[in-house]
């Protein structure tokens, strides 16, 4: 398989278990579940001073493969709690991650701190959807989307009461990011289609994204020289995962990521 039809493979996945779910909720009971959970504020979360951590759960990956033998999401929202991260990240791609909105629902059970569902979202009813379980914001991926589409799912999110991150990996996609008004946007140093990493992303993005923009660094990440580096090049966040599936005290590794001299 191709990396291009990797991506698309990816995004046909998700539609097709979307479908599934679709079915199994009314939409009356959707609007009721969205009704009863008031979104915290991710975006005032990441602009705390210092270098915040959105901490990431995944079961597994298309390229790293399992991860977590025995994945608990409500330990480790516990976890990355404990170990000051300012939000987390929770995979809900069933097919490619082991993930699904359940484990939204799960990790809320064990911390207060904003959580973004990251999946690959096409579909105004996935917005909702992610409040429902307990989301505060959702992963909108440039690479997956037109920019007619962005910009509805940027409506739909604002209109639910949620935030958005929107991903990017070139000038093309953060040119369409900021012109469709993101107020969050996140650098993805590994391209989508080759699983390549590029670490200089951030440093050449930074220059095209404007300042009151957050700017989130994501992916590669896995030292305390590597945080360094993103928070020196402007980033107001970083979003870590893998490190931290693989660490067995992810706690103190979110500690070490933050806690870099000023």
């Amino acid at each position: 398989m191709s990396p291009d039809d990797l991506l698309k493979r990816l995004i046909e996945d998700a539609r097709v278990d979307l479908q599934r779910r679709r079915a199994l909720m009314s939409q009356d009971q959707l609007e009721r579940a969205i009704a009863a959970y008031t979104p915290k504020d991710f975006v005032g979360a990441l602009r705390r001073p210092g270098l915040s951590v959105i901490a990431e759960m995944k079961q597994r990956t298309p390229s790293m493969g399992v991860l977590a033998e025995e994945y608990r999401p409500t330990d480790l929202a516990r976890v990355y709690t404990e170990g000051g991260a300012a939000a987390i990240s929770v995979l809900t791609h069933m097919a490619g991650f082991g993930g699904r909105p359940e484990h939204i629902q799960d990790a809320r059970l064990a911390t207060d701190l904003p959580i973004l569902r990251k999946d690959f979202v096409t579909d105004p009813y996935e917005v909702g959807e992610a409040r429902a379980a307990g989301a505060d914001a959702i992963l909108l991926i440039a690479a997956a989307l037109d920019q007619p589409r962005l910009e509805e799912l940027l409506r739909v999110t604002r209109s639910r009461g949620i935030a958005a991150l929107v991903e990017v990996h070139n000038e093309v996609e953060a040119n369409a990011a900021v012109d469709c008004g993101a107020n969050v946007i996140g650098v993805n140093h590994r391209d989508l289609r080759t699983f390549n990493v590029d670490l200089s992303l951030t440093e050449r993005l930074r220059r095209v994204i404007p300042l009151e923009v957050v700017l989130v660094a994501e992916s590669g990440i896995h030292t305390q020289e590597d945080a360094r580096r993103m928070r020196d090049a402007g980033a107001d966040a970083i979003l870590v995962g893998e490190v931290l599936m693989r660490s067995p005290d992810p706690a103190a590794c979110i500690r070490q990521l933050i806690g870099i001299p000023a």
